[in-house]
């Protein structure tokens, strides 16, 4: 695990620094706020100068990873445009490479049981987030007749579900979960397969 300390006066920016190590290493419930401020290199008393417990930590955390998380989501909807297909794949794509490179924040997103309706900044940050997948289903439905076409919210939530699923089981080293081909090659194929099913796109010849 990296060393990350207090530096340039801003300790409450070090001590979500040394959050995200510490969950890195031992998962959201695995250290203490003692671990944190000793990681940011200061005592335990300065931690409450910025938050009241972990979970307020934590939730720090997480609303800095889903403001992360939206910049990918909408840089990668707009690099694709103006097909509504290309960019809707760069979506399901930035999940993946996000959850690689900041496994810190994608725990604490994700997987630390902290609720995004903690604090007003945290739910908006995530909804943030889910507007942009929506807008991209949203576009890419739009030519399905009316009484066919899922409401946009639950066809980003299924490419959510799976991308979610890909990256638990297949590209976090998760024990027993093998599989001869990459995360990213599973993503594509089920993204592929669940938009052919909506005659999205044309099936295999």
């Amino acid at each position: 695990m990296r060393k990350r300390g207090y530096h340039h006066g801003n300790l409450r920016q070090a001590l979500v620094e040394s959050a995200l190590g510490l969950i890195e290493a031992k998962g959201p419930t695995g250290f203490t706020l003692s671990e944190a401020a000793k990681q940011a290199g200061v005592t335990p008393a300065a931690v409450y100068r910025h938050f009241e417990g972990r979970e307020d930590l934590i939730a720090e955390a997480a609303k800095q990873g889903f403001a992360m998380f939206a910049d990918l989501m909408q840089h990668a909807y707009e690099k694709y445009q103006p097909s509504a297909l290309a960019a809707f794949e760069a979506t399901g794509r930035a999940y993946l490479a996000f959850a690689r490179k900041h496994p810190g924040h994608y725990i604490a997103m994700f997987e630390s049981g902290i609720s995004v309706n903690r604090t007003p900044e945290l739910a908006d940050a995530a909804a943030r987030a889910r507007r942009i997948l929506e807008k991209a289903a949203a576009d890419l439905s739009q030519h399905i007749p009316a009484e066919k076409r899922p409401p946009a919210a639950m066809f980003s939530a299924h490419i959510m579900a799976l991308s979610h699923g890909v990256v638990e089981l297949y590209a976090r080293n998760t024990p027993g979960a093998t599989s001869p081909f990459s995360p990213e090659d599973l993503l594509e194929s089920g993204i592929m397969i669940y938009l052919r099913g909506l005659g999205l796109i044309e099936p295999d010849k």
